[in-house]
């Protein structure tokens, strides 16, 4: 299965020099969990819930007083629409990161959650299953093939 399978292509974005009250309003409208952050219309950083709360956390001054480019975690982690769940699933795991922004050269297609490999699980195991019983009929064909003498060359 690939992300692109699993994807959600709906991406909500805020510009760098968005204040973080904005980018926390669009992310309470929208009902996500994050804020693609955008410079010139590219993807640059991500700004997530926790990025917001510590925001609030460690600082005193009010969310409309803060900038994303502040704020954001950058650099932006990335992954094709053709990279298999499973690669983009490790790829979280070693960057410690619950989303990743999907991206086609530079253009941004999606993002991809870990609640949207939660959500898709049942397809990935059925995939699987899938795959196994293709894998094991391969198999038995090929020893039919062997023990009916159809590998020998004259």
């Amino acid at each position: 299965m690939q992300v692109r399978d699993l994807m959600t292509e709906a991406v909500v974005t805020c510009p760098a020099d968005a204040s973080l009250e904005t980018a926390a309003e669009e992310m309470i409208e929208r009902r996500v969990g994050s804020v693609i952050v955008t410079d010139d219309g590219d993807p640059t950083g991500i700004l997530t819930e926790t990025d917001a709360m510590h925001a609030g956390a460690v600082t005193d001054r009010p969310f409309a007083g803060i900038e994303l480019r502040e704020v954001a975690s950058s650099p932006l982690h990335t992954v094709g629409p053709r990279t298999t769940v499973r690669s983009a699933v490790d790829r979280m795991q070693s960057l410690d990161v619950k989303k990743l922004p999907v991206v086609r050269q530079l253009e941004l297609v999606g993002v991809l959650t870990l609640t949207d490999v939660v959500y898709g699980y049942s397809d990935i195991v059925r995939e699987a299953q899938d795959a196994a019983t293709l894998e094991r009929r391969w198999e038995t064909d090929s020893d039919r093939w062997r023990l009916d003498g159809s590998e020998r060359h004259g």
